[in-house]
């Protein structure tokens, strides 16, 4: 399999150059699972670890390779083995707060051209869930299509209400209706998916991602979990991975994911919610919080029914936890090098010339 078969680009291409240099071999992660990896080259798969010389640099866990990331390896072993040296620079992310009560940024995947947000018609449909996915595909520099899944559980006239949900808030992102049942709708995704592009399904567990992995695949290659009585599967997919399709795309599978918290997503959150910050440019006070401001043009839209109250306010409560989040994560950091500063000072104080 050729490397531009793989996602190499040429941006990507001349970074690993610069890089990798000529002891070092490319090659992509395509799985992650507790601190191990796979990487893949044009000879197939090897196991990897990264180097503690890697592990010492790396100031925190989102500078650690994911799934889709571009590294630089050294093959031992006979090639059976590989350590992982450099991290090649991103050209997309997804990535999300870290579960928990930790101000943490996790980096979930990368590298990613197209992300399929994939939502059920039947008890998953949640219109604030799919704002917050694509906020995270956006603020990663990736194209968001919506996926909407187990059509032939609803009524042609309730699958239109759904979209036109959809497009009220304001989404200009492709729509396809899919029924892994039936298989409606699979030869659509299949049609938008490009030899030697990167692929992603972001979705709740038990939306029907697995199984549509499966019939892109053509086989049953995925185990897919026992559905509920509510109609919802059970949680199957335990690690992320990159999968090669026949017709040449790369689609990477995930765990579905219940927190989706916001950190550093102001960007993708402006251009979710381009509508409101182009009403915001026309506010009277440029720190308007679109609450009772005098001469706020979002409080004006939403009188004239060009904007819903509710959009408005999951705008602002996407903007003020990323907000928040920020400012912790900035001050951990802070702190965090400080003591790092303090360290250094002491070991240096404690093995310098006047040590006896």
């Amino acid at each position: 399999m050729k490397f531009s078969e793989l996602g190499l680009d040429r941006w990507l291409a001349d970074k690993a150059g610069e890089l990798c240099g000529p002891d070092l071999s490319i090659a992509r992660i395509t799985a992650v699972d507790r601190g191990r990896y796979l990487i893949r080259d044009e000879g197939g798969e090897v196991p990897a670890e990264l180097t503690g010389k890697f592990i010492h640099l790396a100031e925190s866990s989102s500078e650690l390779p994911c799934v889709g990331d571009w590294v630089c390896v050294h093959y031992r072993d006979a090639a059976a083995q590989a350590s992982i040296h450099h991290l090649l620079p991103r050209r997309s992310f997804l990535r999300r707060k870290a579960a928990g009560r930790d101000v943490e940024l996790q980096m979930i995947a990368a590298n990613i051209d197209v992300a399929f947000i994939v939502q059920s018609c039947h008890f998953d449909f949640n219109l604030r869930r799919l704002e917050r996915y694509l906020v995270m595909a956006r603020d990663g520099h990736i194209e968001p299509v919506v996926l909407l899944t187990k059509t032939d559980l609803v009524s042609p006239e309730a699958l239109e209400q759904l979209i036109g949900q959809i497009r009220l808030m304001g989404v200009e992102a492709k729509i396809v209706c899919v029924s892994n049942a039936t298989g409606a709708g699979v030869d659509q995704v299949r049609a938008l998916m490009a030899s030697g592009k990167t692929y992603c399904l972001l979705g709740s567990s038990g939306v029907g991602k697995t199984t549509l992995i499966n019939r892109l695949l053509g086989e049953d290659a995925l185990e897919t979990g026992a559905v509920s009585h509510t109609g919802e599967g059970r949680h199957t997919t335990t690690r992320r991975q990159l999968i090669v399709l026949e017709q040449g795309g790369l689609l990477i599978d995930m765990p579905g994911m219940r927190e989706l918290g916001m950190l550093g997503a102001g960007e993708g959150i402006e251009e979710t919610f381009a509508h409101i910050s182009a009403l915001a440019r026309g506010c009277r006070y440029p720190d308007c919080r679109h609450d009772s401001e005098p001469g706020c043009a979002v409080r004006a839209a939403i009188e004239r029914h060009e904007l819903s109250e509710d959009q408005l306010q999951n705008y602002l409560k996407l903007r003020d936890e990323s907000e928040f989040h920020d400012l912790s994560y900035m001050d951990r950091r802070k702190k965090d090098k400080a003591f790092g500063r303090f360290v250094h000072t002491y070991k240096k104080q404690k093995d310098g010339p006047g040590r006896k």
